[in-house]
């Protein structure tokens, strides 16, 4: 039998074109992958002091049941996640049960009737409509007294300073910055650009309370936005910081006002943070934690190996082959539905999770047109494990995302440029 990698990748179903396409392209990406490699191993660092700086022992690794009353695993995860990103205080629970649900407890903790909500970086992500109200919804921001405004990104995705500045009025108590792209096509910002559009902000209205939402940025960059302004901080431990083992979860990072007012809203007024107990998830809390910065490294690579690939035969990729990097989506325009199918039976095909099954779009919760979802995954939903999603509507781009290792995300793009190959949609 000859192991040679060209014949387990035939055996995997990649042709000889595909397979030789690919390898040409990875050639010219080892000074950028090296680049990553380094801030992988400053952010290992960082995370391995925060866990020895906060004493991790042993004993935190056990779970609670019940109340979760002295829970010291729990409080010192939190203590290490506030030392990580530089914050005051952290709220990191099982109990947050996705981005949206952490997104929506630090929105609605630190918001009250008369308050009003700003973006000044144009529409948040399709799920936060409803939690904000732009879509109706029973429970909105909106049935509870808080009013919306948003002010869009200029057309080369720069700041609009100018309407921003007339959008701040007495009665914004919180501003909302998405750093990732969502389904757009806009650019992700860099953690730079957040801390400029903070002190803009804070110079008009210093008492503002700025958050970040920072789902798919975390570890990408050395910072993070809380160490460049933002009050709160906000994401999904089943995307980056959950490093592929967390199996549920979210966090809250800032300062102590808006973390206890999270807390106070996540249980009850008078328990915030004193219960909620870890039902023996710790474990993988800490380290899907520890192994974060290069797992977030893996699916970085894969992220620039795609824009390579796609941007190769003709299509629009955001961010595109060459632009630094400040979160780990891949977004890919095909212009047509069957390119986004394609491209999403690929990924389904490499998975090791249900790589038998077909994608095919659906009228998903929370969102205004059908969406497909291609992901085999040990986590349901993790999309820090190779992903990828995309609406059925113009300009038909599909978003790709994760990987628990470089390894599997560059053969999750060679299937997908294979499925869209035998689809007819390209031709090598």
């Amino acid at each position: 039998m000859e192991c040679n990698v060209e014949n387990i990748y035939k055996a995997l179903g990649i042709s000889d074109e595909v397979y030789q396409f690919s390898k040409d392209i990875l050639k010219d990406l080892e000074p950028r992958f090296k680049e990553i490699d380094e801030t992988a191993e400053y952010n290992q660092l960082k995370v391995l002091k925060a866990m020895q700086d906060n004493k991790v022992s042993e004993a935190c690794l056990l779970g609670t049941t019940g109340y979760g009353y002295n829970d010291i695993g729990r409080d010192t995860l939190e203590a290490v996640y506030a030392s990580v990103f530089h914050t005051e205080d952290a709220l990191v629970r099982p109990q947050i049960t996705c981005g949206t649900h952490a997104l929506a407890l630090a929105l609605m903790s630190n918001l009250r009737p008369g308050d009003e909500l700003l973006s000044p970086v144009g529409k948040p992500y399709d799920t936060l409509e409803e939690v904000i109200g732009i879509r109706p919804s029973k429970g909105s921001l909106r049935e509870y007294g808080v009013s919306y405004q948003q002010v869009d990104l200029l057309p080369d995705g720069g700041f609009d300073y100018e309407n921003i500045k007339k959008a701040i009025n007495e009665k914004t108590k919180l501003v909302t910055i998405q750093r990732s792209k969502g389904y757009q096509t806009r650019p992700t910002l860099s953690v730079a650009r957040i801390g400029e559009l903070i002190s803009f902000i804070k110079n008009i209205k210093p008492d503002v309370i700025c958050m970040v939402d920072n789902c798919y940025g975390e570890f990408v960059e050395r910072m993070e936005p809380s160490d460049v302004g933002a009050d709160m901080i906000v994401g999904s431990l089943i995307k980056n910081p959950g490093g592929g083992l967390a199996p549920i979860g979210g966090y809250i990072a800032g300062t102590k006002a808006c973390v206890e007012n999270a807390a106070f809203r996540l249980t009850s007024p008078g328990l915030g943070k004193e219960v909620g107990a870890s039902l023996g998830i710790l474990k993988d809390f800490y380290q899907g934690l520890f192994l974060s910065p290069t797992v977030t490294a893996g699916a970085l690579k894969g992220a620039i190996f795609a824009a390579n690939v796609y941007e190769k035969l003709g299509f629009r990729v955001v961010p595109n082959s060459t632009e630094s990097r400040h979160d780990i989506i891949q977004a890919v325009e095909f212009g047509t539905p069957e390119g986004v199918i394609a491209f999403c039976k690929g990924v389904q095909a490499a998975a090791p999770v249900d790589s038998f099954v077909t994608p095919e779009p659906w009228d998903m919760p929370g969102y205004d047109a059908q969406v497909i979802m291609a992901a085999g995954a040990f986590v349901s939903g993790s999309s820090i494990e190779l992903s990828a999603d995309g609406p059925i509507k113009p300009p038909y781009a599909v978003y790709f995302q994760g990987g628990l290792t470089f390894e599997h995300a560059r053969f999750g793009i060679m299937k997908t440029l294979q499925e869209v190959v035998n689809a007819g949609l390209v031709t090598l």
